[in-house]
């Protein structure tokens, strides 16, 4: 995998994230997704990568919303 690549993968992680936590906001689950790349910086191999900074991505939201009370839409009026 190119470096081009990881990029483009990362970025696709974060819209994925976006859509699956619209109750945190964009900018909070990008930085978590970039803070995450960095640790893998340093890696030989790159080819799983995304897969793994967006397992822990979710984890890190998941941990995070947990404390949140959670809002019920109120039934429509008849």
């Amino acid at each position: 995998m190119t470096g081009d690549d990881e990029l483009l993968q990362v970025e696709q992680v974060i819209e994925r994230l976006i859509k699956r936590y619209p109750s945190v906001l964009p900018t909070d689950i990008e930085f978590i997704v970039r803070d995450i790349h960095k640790r893998f910086a340093g890696v030989r191999i790159h080819d799983f990568v995304p897969l793994l900074i967006e397992k822990a991505a979710r984890q890190a939201i998941s941990d995070r919303t947990a404390d949140l009370p959670v809002i019920h839409a109120a039934a429509p009026m008849p």
